[in-house]
């Protein structure tokens, strides 16, 4: 942009420029969020509030470098942020060795839900798969084994030859992790 542009001048390119862009990435964004919001209403609001912050963005001293990039990321927090609720709620609890049941499926929305619920599981599925690649190996087999093929404890044990107090620990010891790395996200979807 011509920076010895008046100030008139200048504010007329910044609106063409925006108009621009706008029209272009309209159809784009507007069906990246109707995937994701099934209220065509709600989805407008989005997309008009993503344009806005868009505007604001532009007139700053440093404008928005990749823009497309841009309204995405913004498009996908506005999303996000409709799975907040009013009050904050943290995760579950890890497991002791007085509970065998399944923490995974307590902190994840039911697929059956919605699609709002649906999204939210996936993204926090992405998270999740994200996170347990940095456990150490025989936390994460723990994990996996117990929480996502159901297998108790006591199975594990007797198949692997490892104590039960041992494998209690490893998967206290990555939920503890999984926690601590997945509850910013989870505080997102507030769910």
């Amino acid at each position: 942009m011509d920076t010895t542009l008046s100030p008139n001048a200048l504010m007329t390119e910044q609106n063409k420029r925006i108009a621009e862009t706008v029209t272009r990435e309209r159809g784009r964004l507007r069906n990246f969020i109707r995937r994701r919001v099934p209220d065509a209403g709600e989805a407008e609001d989005i997309l008009q509030d993503v344009f806005f912050e868009y505007v604001e963005a532009y007139r700053l001293p440093e404008p928005v470098e990749q823009v497309g990039a841009w309204l995405f990321r913004v498009a996908r927090n506005r999303i996000i942020d409709r799975f907040r609720k009013k009050r904050e709620e943290p995760l579950p609890q890890a497991p002791n060795e007085d509970d065998d049941g399944h923490w995974l499926e307590d902190v994840l929305p039911s697929a059956e839900s919605g699609p709002e619920a649906a999204y939210a599981r996936s993204v926090l599925l992405d998270e999740l798969y994200a996170a347990l690649d940095e456990l150490p190996q025989e936390q994460r087999d723990v994990f996996i084994a117990h929480e996502m093929e159901g297998r108790s404890f006591k199975e594990l044990a007797a198949e692997s030859g490892v104590a039960l107090n041992t494998l209690l620990a490893r998967k206290r010891y990555a939920v503890l992790h999984l926690r601590a790395r997945l509850q910013a996200i989870y505080d997102e979807f507030n769910l």
